[in-house]
């Protein structure tokens, strides 16, 4: 997907925090990256359950 890529703010669509804004900041694999939210915890997330802004 042309649309992941490192910087790119995107929602969270599924799980407990869905509705908030994440930046991407490493492509893992062609499943998942990881995120950084708001308060700056880093995770890894599936692309699946990202929409980008």
């Amino acid at each position: 997907m042309s649309s992941i890529q490192v910087g790119r703010k995107c929602v969270k669509t599924k799980g407990r925090k869905a509705g908030q804004t994440v930046t991407i900041t490493k492509v893992i694999d062609n499943n998942f990256v990881e995120v950084n939210d708001a308060k700056g915890k880093t995770k890894k997330c599936n692309i699946m359950h990202l929409e980008p802004i």
